[in-house]
Protein backbone atom coordinates (compact mmCIF):
# COMPACT_ATOMS: atom_id res chain seq x y z
CA UNK A 1 0.00 0.00 0.00
CA UNK A 2 1.50 3.57 -0.96
CA UNK A 3 1.68 6.51 1.12
CA UNK A 4 -0.85 8.26 -0.34
CA UNK A 5 -2.68 5.63 0.10
CA UNK A 6 -2.05 4.96 3.66
CA UNK A 7 -2.78 9.10 4.36
CA UNK A 8 -6.38 8.74 2.47
CA UNK A 9 -7.18 6.31 5.48
CA UNK A 10 -6.34 8.16 7.71
CA UNK A 11 -7.97 10.93 7.10
CA UNK A 12 -11.13 8.91 6.48
CA UNK A 13 -10.89 7.17 9.96
CA UNK A 14 -10.28 10.86 11.71
CA UNK A 15 -13.54 11.97 9.50
CA UNK A 16 -15.91 8.63 11.40
CA UNK A 17 -14.24 9.94 14.80
CA UNK A 18 -15.32 13.04 14.81
CA UNK A 19 -18.82 12.12 13.14
CA UNK A 20 -19.34 9.99 16.02
CA UNK A 21 -18.25 12.48 18.40
CA UNK A 22 -20.83 14.83 17.12
CA UNK A 23 -23.68 12.16 16.52
CA UNK A 24 -23.20 10.83 20.05
CA UNK A 25 -23.27 14.37 21.48
CA UNK A 26 -26.47 15.09 19.89
CA UNK A 27 -28.06 11.84 20.81
CA UNK A 28 -28.09 10.15 17.51
CA UNK A 29 -29.04 6.37 17.28
CA UNK A 30 -26.61 6.07 14.56
CA UNK A 31 -22.64 6.72 14.12
CA UNK A 32 -22.34 5.58 10.25
CA UNK A 33 -19.53 7.71 8.56
CA UNK A 34 -22.04 8.97 6.33
CA UNK A 35 -23.68 11.39 8.77
CA UNK A 36 -20.44 13.77 8.88
CA UNK A 37 -20.26 16.42 6.42
CA UNK A 38 -16.86 16.61 4.42
CA UNK A 39 -14.77 19.64 3.38
CA UNK A 40 -11.34 19.61 1.76
CA UNK A 41 -9.24 22.72 3.13
CA UNK A 42 -8.47 22.95 6.52
CA UNK A 43 -9.64 26.35 8.32
CA UNK A 44 -12.23 27.02 5.59
CA UNK A 45 -15.59 28.64 7.22
CA UNK A 46 -18.97 28.95 6.03
CA UNK A 47 -22.28 30.64 7.27
CA UNK A 48 -24.84 28.55 9.31
CA UNK A 49 -27.97 28.63 11.06
CA UNK A 50 -28.90 27.33 14.94
CA UNK A 51 -31.65 27.85 16.85
CA UNK A 52 -30.30 31.35 18.54
CA UNK A 53 -29.34 32.39 14.57
CA UNK A 54 -26.53 33.06 12.28
CA UNK A 55 -23.39 31.88 13.20
CA UNK A 56 -20.08 29.64 11.61
CA UNK A 57 -18.99 26.14 10.54
CA UNK A 58 -15.67 25.67 10.43
CA UNK A 59 -13.49 22.81 8.13
CA UNK A 60 -11.16 20.94 10.60
CA UNK A 61 -9.32 17.52 10.03
CA UNK A 62 -11.60 17.15 6.48
CA UNK A 63 -14.87 17.64 8.06
CA UNK A 64 -17.41 20.63 8.86
CA UNK A 65 -18.16 21.34 12.83
CA UNK A 66 -21.20 22.13 14.68
CA UNK A 67 -22.47 25.41 13.63
CA UNK A 68 -21.15 28.25 16.06
CA UNK A 69 -23.88 31.45 17.07
CA UNK A 70 -22.27 33.94 19.27
CA UNK A 71 -24.41 34.60 22.28
CA UNK A 72 -27.85 36.40 21.73
CA UNK A 73 -29.47 38.38 24.04
CA UNK A 74 -33.13 39.73 24.28
CA UNK A 75 -35.12 42.05 26.46
CA UNK A 76 -37.41 40.23 28.88
CA UNK A 77 -39.51 40.66 32.19
CA UNK A 78 -41.28 38.93 34.80
CA UNK A 79 -42.48 39.34 38.46
CA UNK A 80 -39.27 41.22 39.55
CA UNK A 81 -39.54 43.54 36.41
CA UNK A 82 -37.17 43.85 33.22
CA UNK A 83 -34.26 42.16 32.24
CA UNK A 84 -31.73 40.03 29.60
CA UNK A 85 -32.70 36.44 28.27
CA UNK A 86 -29.32 34.59 26.56
CA UNK A 87 -30.02 32.41 23.77
CA UNK A 88 -27.32 29.29 23.84
CA UNK A 89 -26.88 25.89 23.27
CA UNK A 90 -29.80 25.92 21.20
CA UNK A 91 -32.32 27.00 23.90
CA UNK A 92 -32.87 30.32 25.84
CA UNK A 93 -32.26 30.41 29.01
CA UNK A 94 -34.16 31.90 32.22
CA UNK A 95 -35.58 35.85 32.04
CA UNK A 96 -32.05 37.29 34.39
CA UNK A 97 -33.61 40.66 36.20
CA UNK A 98 -31.26 42.14 39.06
CA UNK A 99 -32.77 41.70 42.41
CA UNK A 100 -35.64 44.57 43.36
CA UNK A 101 -36.39 46.21 46.83
CA UNK A 102 -39.33 47.58 47.80
CA UNK A 103 -41.23 49.32 50.59
CA UNK A 104 -44.19 46.85 51.62
CA UNK A 105 -46.17 47.28 55.07
CA UNK A 106 -47.84 44.43 57.34
CA UNK A 107 -49.65 44.21 61.14
CA UNK A 108 -46.16 45.41 62.85
CA UNK A 109 -45.82 48.27 60.13
CA UNK A 110 -43.58 49.56 57.38
CA UNK A 111 -40.70 47.38 55.90
CA UNK A 112 -38.82 46.11 52.69
CA UNK A 113 -39.20 43.00 50.33
CA UNK A 114 -36.88 41.53 47.80
CA UNK A 115 -37.63 40.56 44.15
CA UNK A 116 -34.71 37.29 43.03
CA UNK A 117 -35.21 34.61 40.55
CA UNK A 118 -39.02 35.75 39.37
CA UNK A 119 -39.77 35.57 43.21
CA UNK A 120 -41.05 38.01 46.03
CA UNK A 121 -39.74 37.41 49.56
CA UNK A 122 -41.95 37.94 52.26
CA UNK A 123 -42.73 41.59 53.89
CA UNK A 124 -39.51 42.06 56.34
CA UNK A 125 -40.42 44.15 59.45
CA UNK A 126 -38.30 44.99 61.98
CA UNK A 127 -39.51 43.60 65.41
CA UNK A 128 -41.91 46.69 66.96
CA UNK A 129 -42.88 46.96 70.76
CA UNK A 130 -45.84 49.23 72.10
CA UNK A 131 -47.00 49.59 75.16
CA UNK A 132 -49.58 47.61 76.64
CA UNK A 133 -52.21 46.35 79.34
CA UNK A 134 -53.89 43.38 81.13
CA UNK A 135 -55.58 42.26 83.88
CA UNK A 136 -52.07 42.16 85.81
CA UNK A 137 -51.37 46.01 84.54
CA UNK A 138 -48.79 47.72 81.94
CA UNK A 139 -46.23 46.20 80.42
CA UNK A 140 -44.77 45.30 76.42
CA UNK A 141 -46.37 43.28 73.83
CA UNK A 142 -43.80 43.14 70.37
CA UNK A 143 -44.90 42.31 67.17
CA UNK A 144 -42.96 40.85 64.84
CA UNK A 145 -43.59 37.97 62.07
CA UNK A 146 -46.60 39.88 61.00
CA UNK A 147 -48.33 38.85 64.43
CA UNK A 148 -48.55 40.55 67.57
CA UNK A 149 -47.30 38.44 70.26
CA UNK A 150 -48.91 38.07 74.51
CA UNK A 151 -48.76 41.39 76.77
CA UNK A 152 -45.97 40.43 78.70
CA UNK A 153 -46.26 42.14 82.23
CA UNK A 154 -43.63 41.72 85.14
CA UNK A 155 -45.68 38.55 87.88
CA UNK A 156 -46.87 41.12 90.33
CA UNK A 157 -49.10 40.45 93.41
CA UNK A 158 -51.85 42.60 95.75
CA UNK A 159 -53.57 41.38 98.98
CA UNK A 160 -56.29 39.01 99.31
CA UNK A 161 -58.45 37.20 101.75
CA UNK A 162 -60.87 34.50 101.75
CA UNK A 163 -63.39 33.79 104.62
CA UNK A 164 -60.72 32.09 106.86
CA UNK A 165 -57.77 34.79 106.24
CA UNK A 166 -55.57 37.30 104.62
CA UNK A 167 -52.87 36.15 102.02
CA UNK A 168 -51.42 37.31 98.33
CA UNK A 169 -52.99 36.78 95.01
CA UNK A 170 -50.54 36.55 92.20
CA UNK A 171 -50.86 37.90 88.47
CA UNK A 172 -49.03 35.66 86.21
CA UNK A 173 -49.75 35.67 81.59
CA UNK A 174 -52.79 38.19 81.94
CA UNK A 175 -54.12 36.15 84.95
CA UNK A 176 -54.68 36.66 88.49
CA UNK A 177 -54.13 33.19 90.37
CA UNK A 178 -55.46 31.67 93.19
CA UNK A 179 -55.35 33.71 96.76
CA UNK A 180 -53.20 31.86 99.04
CA UNK A 181 -54.64 32.59 102.00
CA UNK A 182 -56.21 29.85 103.83
CA UNK A 183 -59.10 28.00 101.92
CA UNK A 184 -62.52 27.31 103.75
CA UNK A 185 -63.55 23.89 103.37
CA UNK A 186 -66.31 22.79 100.75
CA UNK A 187 -69.82 24.10 102.09
CA UNK A 188 -72.23 21.46 102.29
CA UNK A 189 -75.47 23.03 100.75
CA UNK A 190 -78.71 22.18 102.59
CA UNK A 191 -81.47 21.83 100.56
CA UNK A 192 -85.23 21.42 100.37
CA UNK A 193 -86.80 19.22 97.31
CA UNK A 194 -90.37 19.00 97.05
CA UNK A 195 -92.58 16.56 94.47
CA UNK A 196 -95.45 17.75 92.62
CA UNK A 197 -97.13 15.15 90.27
CA UNK A 198 -96.69 15.95 86.64
CA UNK A 199 -100.56 16.90 86.46
CA UNK A 200 -99.63 20.40 88.09
CA UNK A 201 -100.58 23.08 85.74
CA UNK A 202 -97.28 24.48 85.50
CA UNK A 203 -94.93 20.79 85.29
CA UNK A 204 -95.22 18.55 82.19
CA UNK A 205 -96.62 21.38 80.07
CA UNK A 206 -95.25 20.94 76.04
CA UNK A 207 -96.80 24.51 75.98
CA UNK A 208 -94.30 26.08 77.94
CA UNK A 209 -91.06 25.09 76.54
CA UNK A 210 -89.03 27.27 74.39
CA UNK A 211 -86.27 28.99 75.95
CA UNK A 212 -85.35 31.48 78.96
CA UNK A 213 -87.37 33.58 80.08
CA UNK A 214 -86.30 36.37 82.54
CA UNK A 215 -88.56 38.54 84.42
CA UNK A 216 -91.01 35.80 86.12
CA UNK A 217 -90.33 36.61 88.87
CA UNK A 218 -90.15 40.11 91.17
CA UNK A 219 -86.75 41.26 91.76
CA UNK A 220 -86.22 41.16 95.57
CA UNK A 221 -87.85 38.49 97.87
CA UNK A 222 -90.79 38.21 99.44
CA UNK A 223 -91.60 38.82 103.48
CA UNK A 224 -91.23 34.91 103.31
CA UNK A 225 -88.14 34.53 102.04
CA UNK A 226 -89.83 33.31 98.79
CA UNK A 227 -89.80 34.42 95.05
CA UNK A 228 -92.84 36.12 94.26
CA UNK A 229 -94.38 35.60 90.90
CA UNK A 230 -95.02 38.46 88.69
CA UNK A 231 -98.22 39.36 87.08
CA UNK A 232 -99.01 37.86 83.77
CA UNK A 233 -95.72 35.98 84.00
CA UNK A 234 -95.96 33.29 81.17
CA UNK A 235 -95.26 29.58 82.10
CA UNK A 236 -96.39 29.76 85.62
CA UNK A 237 -99.76 29.45 85.99
CA UNK A 238 -101.06 31.67 88.56
CA UNK A 239 -99.86 33.04 92.16
CA UNK A 240 -102.12 29.74 93.90
CA UNK A 241 -99.85 27.11 91.31
CA UNK A 242 -96.50 28.97 92.12
CA UNK A 243 -97.13 28.55 95.69
CA UNK A 244 -96.62 25.15 95.86
CA UNK A 245 -93.34 25.57 94.61
CA UNK A 246 -91.38 26.62 97.47
CA UNK A 247 -93.92 26.13 99.89
CA UNK A 248 -95.14 22.74 101.19
CA UNK A 249 -98.74 22.37 100.19
CA UNK A 250 -100.63 19.26 101.69
CA UNK A 251 -102.17 16.90 98.89
CA UNK A 252 -99.91 18.88 96.08
CA UNK A 253 -96.22 18.09 97.08
CA UNK A 254 -94.26 16.41 99.44
CA UNK A 255 -91.18 17.41 100.73
CA UNK A 256 -87.49 15.94 101.70
CA UNK A 257 -83.77 17.30 102.85
CA UNK A 258 -81.08 16.55 100.30
CA UNK A 259 -77.95 17.84 101.22
CA UNK A 260 -75.56 18.66 98.07
CA UNK A 261 -71.84 18.39 99.28
CA UNK A 262 -69.37 21.03 96.91
CA UNK A 263 -66.14 20.04 96.11
CA UNK A 264 -62.92 21.83 95.04
CA UNK A 265 -62.93 21.53 91.17
CA UNK A 266 -59.57 20.89 89.47
CA UNK A 267 -58.60 23.49 87.75
CA UNK A 268 -57.01 25.39 90.27
CA UNK A 269 -58.80 28.63 90.21
CA UNK A 270 -60.45 28.05 93.92
CA UNK A 271 -63.67 27.57 93.21
CA UNK A 272 -66.31 24.71 94.81
CA UNK A 273 -68.63 22.51 92.24
CA UNK A 274 -71.63 20.57 92.31
CA UNK A 275 -71.87 18.64 89.08
CA UNK A 276 -74.44 16.27 88.22
CA UNK A 277 -75.92 15.80 84.86
CA UNK A 278 -78.32 13.86 85.80
CA UNK A 279 -79.68 15.47 89.12
CA UNK A 280 -82.95 13.20 89.74
CA UNK A 281 -82.45 13.87 93.66
CA UNK A 282 -85.85 11.47 94.44
CA UNK A 283 -86.13 8.62 92.09
CA UNK A 284 -89.11 5.99 93.87
CA UNK A 285 -89.46 8.61 96.77
CA UNK A 286 -91.76 10.57 97.96
CA UNK A 287 -94.83 10.25 94.66
CA UNK A 288 -92.40 8.27 92.88
CA UNK A 289 -91.19 8.27 89.38
CA UNK A 290 -95.26 8.31 87.96
CA UNK A 291 -94.34 5.41 85.53
CA UNK A 292 -91.09 7.10 83.91
CA UNK A 293 -87.59 6.14 84.51
CA UNK A 294 -86.94 9.01 86.91
CA UNK A 295 -88.79 11.76 89.20
CA UNK A 296 -88.95 14.34 87.01
CA UNK A 297 -90.65 16.72 88.66
CA UNK A 298 -89.49 18.58 91.18
CA UNK A 299 -88.22 22.12 92.82
CA UNK A 300 -85.14 22.34 94.98
CA UNK A 301 -84.38 25.69 97.94
CA UNK A 302 -81.40 26.45 99.64
CA UNK A 303 -80.93 29.50 102.16
CA UNK A 304 -77.37 30.02 103.51
CA UNK A 305 -75.19 33.05 104.02
CA UNK A 306 -71.79 34.12 103.30
CA UNK A 307 -68.41 36.85 104.31
CA UNK A 308 -68.51 38.67 101.31
CA UNK A 309 -64.37 38.96 101.31
CA UNK A 310 -64.03 39.87 97.19
CA UNK A 311 -63.58 38.30 94.33
CA UNK A 312 -66.58 35.66 94.67
CA UNK A 313 -68.20 34.39 91.66
CA UNK A 314 -71.36 32.44 91.06
CA UNK A 315 -71.79 30.21 88.13
CA UNK A 316 -74.84 28.09 87.14
CA UNK A 317 -74.61 25.39 84.38
CA UNK A 318 -78.16 23.39 84.24
CA UNK A 319 -82.19 23.01 83.13
CA UNK A 320 -85.28 24.38 84.18
CA UNK A 321 -85.74 27.22 86.14
CA UNK A 322 -83.43 28.72 88.61
CA UNK A 323 -83.22 31.77 90.78
CA UNK A 324 -80.41 33.05 92.77
CA UNK A 325 -81.03 35.94 95.31
CA UNK A 326 -78.10 37.65 96.96
CA UNK A 327 -79.12 39.43 99.66
CA UNK A 328 -82.49 39.15 99.10
CA UNK A 329 -82.28 40.71 95.47
CA UNK A 330 -82.09 38.78 92.17
CA UNK A 331 -78.20 37.83 90.72
CA UNK A 332 -78.84 35.07 88.38
CA UNK A 333 -82.42 34.58 86.30
CA UNK A 334 -83.20 31.45 84.53
CA UNK A 335 -86.65 30.82 83.94
CA UNK A 336 -89.16 28.86 82.38
CA UNK A 337 -88.46 25.70 80.48
CA UNK A 338 -85.40 25.38 78.55
CA UNK A 339 -82.03 23.12 77.72
CA UNK A 340 -78.96 23.83 79.13
CA UNK A 341 -77.75 27.25 79.78
CA UNK A 342 -75.31 29.38 81.94
CA UNK A 343 -75.21 32.17 83.78
CA UNK A 344 -73.12 33.38 86.51
CA UNK A 345 -72.48 36.90 88.48
CA UNK A 346 -69.70 38.60 90.20
CA UNK A 347 -70.13 39.56 93.58
CA UNK A 348 -67.54 42.66 92.44
CA UNK A 349 -69.46 43.94 90.10
CA UNK A 350 -72.95 43.92 91.39
CA UNK A 351 -71.46 45.04 95.19
CA UNK A 352 -72.31 48.82 94.78
CA UNK A 353 -75.99 48.00 93.98
CA UNK A 354 -76.45 45.19 96.26
CA UNK A 355 -75.06 46.52 99.63
CA UNK A 356 -72.59 44.03 99.48
CA UNK A 357 -69.30 45.62 101.92
CA UNK A 358 -66.55 43.60 102.24
CA UNK A 359 -66.08 41.57 105.81
CA UNK A 360 -69.79 41.58 106.19
CA UNK A 361 -72.45 38.46 105.85
CA UNK A 362 -75.35 38.30 103.51
CA UNK A 363 -78.01 35.79 103.05
CA UNK A 364 -77.51 33.55 99.77
CA UNK A 365 -80.68 31.66 98.37
CA UNK A 366 -81.36 29.36 95.64
CA UNK A 367 -84.33 28.10 93.96
CA UNK A 368 -84.66 25.58 91.20
CA UNK A 369 -87.13 23.75 89.38
CA UNK A 370 -87.18 20.42 87.41
CA UNK A 371 -90.88 20.26 85.34
CA UNK A 372 -90.23 18.13 82.24
CA UNK A 373 -88.85 15.29 80.88
CA UNK A 374 -86.33 14.49 79.72
CA UNK A 375 -83.32 15.57 80.91
CA UNK A 376 -82.23 17.53 84.14
CA UNK A 377 -78.52 19.19 84.41
CA UNK A 378 -77.66 20.94 87.92
CA UNK A 379 -74.04 22.47 88.69
CA UNK A 380 -72.88 24.71 90.75
CA UNK A 381 -69.37 26.58 91.00
CA UNK A 382 -68.46 28.80 92.72
CA UNK A 383 -65.95 30.56 95.39
CA UNK A 384 -68.67 31.60 97.89
CA UNK A 385 -67.87 30.15 100.87
CA UNK A 386 -70.66 30.23 104.01
CA UNK A 387 -70.53 29.83 106.64
CA UNK A 388 -66.88 28.74 106.54
CA UNK A 389 -65.12 26.08 107.65
CA UNK A 390 -61.43 26.83 108.46
CA UNK A 391 -58.93 24.72 109.20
Amino acid sequence: MNARSNRCQRRLLQGWLVASALCGAAGCGRTELSTADPCSAERETRACAGFCGAGTQTCVAGFWQACEVPVVERPCDNDCGSGTQVCSDGGWGACQVAPVTETCVDTCGAGERTCRDDRWSECRVEPVVAPCQNDCGEGEQVCRDDAWGECEVAPTSRPCATACGEGLERCEAGRWRACDAPQPRPPLLHTTVRDLRDTHPDFENDEFAGGVLRGLVEKYLGPDDKPVRVDGARTITSDVSFVSWYNLVPGVNLEQEVPLQLVENQTGDALFEYRNHAFFPIDDQLFGNEGRRHNYHFTLEAATEFRYVGGEIFRFIGDDDLWVFINRRLAIDLGSLHMTVQDEVSLDAIAEDFGLERGEVYPLHIFFAERHTIASNFVIETSIAGPPECD
